[in-house]
């Protein structure tokens, strides 16, 4: 399960090994001042957006790894560790790779 942990100066998502190797992508560390938003959400995968490319995705059961969309002409991508409609959290970013990152909240 992906943790979202906070280190100095940075954000890191750390990915288990399953999910690097179904997300094809490694773990993340994004600058403290490039997350403009955190928000928690209750459903997480009603915030889903795009198409999956490349990862790893069954419909309401789990999305894993990058999503593609358009928005006025322009691909962006968000990253994703989302499993079912479980709650997770939305970091809204500026100036990196992915536009957002949801990551769901563990299994209680």
């Amino acid at each position: 399960m992906a943790d979202i942990v906070e280190v100095p100066g940075f954000v890191e998502i750390r990915l288990s090994r399953w999910e690097k190797a179904g997300s094809l992508h490694g773990d993340l560390r994004i600058p403290i001042d490039h997350v403009t938003h955190r928000d928690h959400v209750p459903d997480l995968w009603s915030r889903l957006r795009g198409l999956r490319a490349p990862g790893t995705g069954i419909p309401g059961v789990i999305m894993l790894g990058t999503t593609r969309f358009r928005i006025d002409g322009v691909w962006r991508k968000d990253f994703n560790a989302v499993y079912g409609h479980r709650p997770g959290t939305v970091l809204t970013l500026r100036g990196e790779e992915f536009e957002r990152v949801l990551i769901s909240d563990p299994a209680t």
